[in-house]
């Protein structure tokens, strides 16, 4: 149960990083480039992950 906790702790925190970078980026280069699509698709995916690591966990 801890290892989950530390698991979706480590998630979250990654997820909030990634949300900053797609923000500025996002601003920087526009929302149609291919580095802001490409944190787009990660946050995308690390939220998924969240989701199913949450649920487990309950």
């Amino acid at each position: 149960m801890l290892s989950t906790q530390l698991n979706l702790e480590n998630l979250a925190i990654r997820i909030n990083d990634i949300r900053t970078l797609l923000i500025a980026t996002g601003i920087e280069k526009g929302l149609d480039s291919m580095e802001t699509l490409k944190y787009s698709q990660e946050l995308d995916d690390l939220i998924i992950q969240y989701q199913l690591q949450s649920r487990k966990s309950n």
